[in-house]
């Protein structure tokens, strides 16, 4: 469980690459304090376990599904990324509640300056739109930001200078691609509503129970 408030940009080192799974190697410093092996690190956004680490950085499989379900399988030796260690329960809650499990990839289409943000328009599958809100939580490459704006298949975040300059998405251009996870919490309320709606149009009748013998 993350919190989506990024802790540093780490540099990817080392790629070992196979036909539908890679092994990372990321230079880091503060997430490498108190790591341990094990541990889970959000990398965009994507929750990996560490498999070996030294004093200067640290290295995490991908595994198949990863692989084809997120947009690590675009990323090159060298590129930044977004590091996040797992949440602390006796630290502060600054972000929304994520998980690392990368719902799909979304498309940046529009970059706008606005004052002091910058508006980012993205593109994402419409089945996700249902758990997206205005002034709700989203997490984008890991990183938890606030919609602003809701279509049928986009929505619209901001980002304010101190996020554009400690997040990868602050690197990005228009037709990159970045991972969306959309609020978990919005997944279970409409799951529990889906749910009592199909509980409220069930009828049970004595006629029911009698020819599913229970009377």
């Amino acid at each position: 469980m993350f919190t989506g408030i990024i802790e540093e940009l780490g540099t990817v080192s080392k790629i070992n690459t196979n036909s539908q799974s890679l092994e990372m190697t990321i230079l880091a410093k503060n997430i490498l304090k108190d790591i341990k092996l094990g541990d889970s690190i959000a990398v965009n956004g994507v929750c990996l376990t560490v498999t070996s680490f030294n004093d200067k950085q640290f290295s995490v499989d991908v595994m198949p599904e990863t692989y084809k379900a997120t947009s690590l399988a675009k990323v090159k030796s060298g590129d930044m990324i977004n590091l996040e260690s797992s949440l602390r329960f006796n630290g502060k809650l600054g972000g929304h509640f994520v998980t690392g499990h990368v719902d799909d990839i979304g498309v940046i289409e529009e970059i706008t300056p606005v004052d002091n943000a910058i508006n980012y328009k993205i593109r994402i599958n419409k089945d996700l739109i249902k758990y997206c809100i205005y002034k709700g939580s989203i997490a984008i490459d890991g990183t938890s930001l606030t919609i602003f704006g809701v279509g049928d298949n986009w929505l619209t975040i901001a980002l304010i200078p101190h996020t554009v300059k400690n997040s990868v998405i602050g690197c990005k251009k228009v037709g990159d691609i970045v991972n969306v996870e959309c609020d978990m919490l919005g997944k279970y309320v409409l799951n529990l509503a889906k749910a009592n709606q199909a509980l409220a149009t069930t009828s049970i009748t004595k006629d029911t129970l009698t020819i599913n013998g229970f009377i």
